[in-house]
């Protein structure tokens, strides 16, 4: 019996104890979720291309009697790839003693043009004038001259019935001879302005062309075959294909004995020295808000693993269309750089703002 009140009165208690605990304990918290802060970077797919390429044409036809590098070789500013044999064609060194003697014709071709303007007689009339307002004035005088004469143009030698009992007779009219003269004075003085142009439009075409053949000259006489006397160089010593700059060949459609025709790219040359990746799908919506100098990642395809750095280098102005949408080119100039890259490797780009 007593065991039994003590089980209840133990009962009892603990339930007390129990309830006091409970109402004692905080209540559970929620657990906060975590803000998610979406990403903002702008995600485009582009392509792989050397800093700079350029693909090189003949500039004369011709069968190809010399290839000198292949695919991959590295080439030199200046450094011949490859010669054609063709009549009127010129090598570097007849072409450098072509533009000798041209300009050395064209001083001359100067200094006679100068020669005959000074020996000409500027009428006092033009005194002040350039040969333009020259003419211009006399030009003017003359069709005054013109309509002054015209009534009289057929009246230079007429015959007048001077009374019936006279024989007739012929008489020159006065007027018309001093209208007559007046023209023909207007006529030479226009005349004068127009040699007088002329003998300075010959002076100024000879000093065009002294200014040509020098910078010919002076670009085929360049000892460092810089590329800013490249361009020259292609077009007048045309039995030869130079490199323009420095690079890779990476591309040779050139073999011996083969025709070559000219205005067909045969030679591609490529500098590999720093590479850029142009974009492929870049919207009208997110292009507005890439801006040069921003910070770029580049990851290709074929490294994986490999993140690239760069920044935009620059910003198309001109759109594409890429399956319904306006699409433009952005350049990124690569920081970075993986010896397993090869031109034409597919990337994905992302803009860091």
């Amino acid at each position: 019996m007593k065991t039994s009140r003590l089980i209840l009165v133990f009962a009892f208690f603990s339930l007390i104890l129990a309830a006091c605990s409970a109402a004692n304990t905080p209540a559970a918290q929620a657990t906060p979720i975590p803000t998610v802060i979406a990403d903002k970077s702008i995600v485009a797919n582009g392509r792989l291309e050397p800093v700079r390429y350029t693909q090189i044409a003949l500039n004369a036809s011709g069968l190809v009697s010399e290839v000198l590098v292949k695919e991959g070789d590295k080439v030199t500013a200046g450094q011949v790839i490859a010669r054609i044999q063709n009549s009127q064609a010129q090598t570097l060194e007849s072409a450098q003693a072509a533009a000798t003697r041209d300009l050395t014709s064209a001083y001359q071709a100067m200094r006679d043009a100068q020669y005959a303007l000074d020996n000409f007689e500027v009428p006092s009339r033009f005194s002040g004038k350039t040969p333009v307002q020259a003419i211009d004035s006399s030009l003017q005088n003359l069709n005054t001259a013109r309509a002054a004469f015209e009534p009289y143009k057929y009246l230079n030698e007429r015959t007048l019935q001077l009374t019936p009992a006279e024989e007739r007779t012929r008489v020159y009219d006065s007027t018309a001879k001093l209208y007559k003269s007046q023209l023909d004075d207007a006529w030479a003085y226009y005349r004068l302005a127009i040699q007088w142009m002329q003998l300075q439009s010959n002076l100024e075409n000879a000093k065009a062309q002294l200014d040509q053949a020098q910078k010919d000259n002076d670009s085929l006489q360049d000892p460092s075959l810089s590329e800013n006397t490249a361009g020259v160089r292609a077009a007048l010593a045309n039995a030869e294909v130079r490199a323009p700059f420095g690079g890779v060949i990476t591309d040779l459609k050139l073999k011996v004995g083969e025709f070559a025709t000219s205005g067909q790219p045969v030679v591609t040359v490529a500098d590999t020295s720093n590479w850029v990746v142009k974009t492929t799908d870049l919207t009208e919506i997110n292009v507005v808000s890439i801006k040069e100098g921003q910070p770029a990642t580049v990851k290709l395809d074929a490294i994986p693993g490999v993140e690239l750095k760069g920044n935009v280098f620059s910003v198309g102005q001109n759109y594409s269309k890429n399956q319904g949408d306006i699409v433009y080119e952005v350049t990124i100039l690569l920081t970075d750089q993986n010896p397993a890259m090869r031109w034409g490797m597919t990337a994905a780009v992302t803009f860091i703002k």
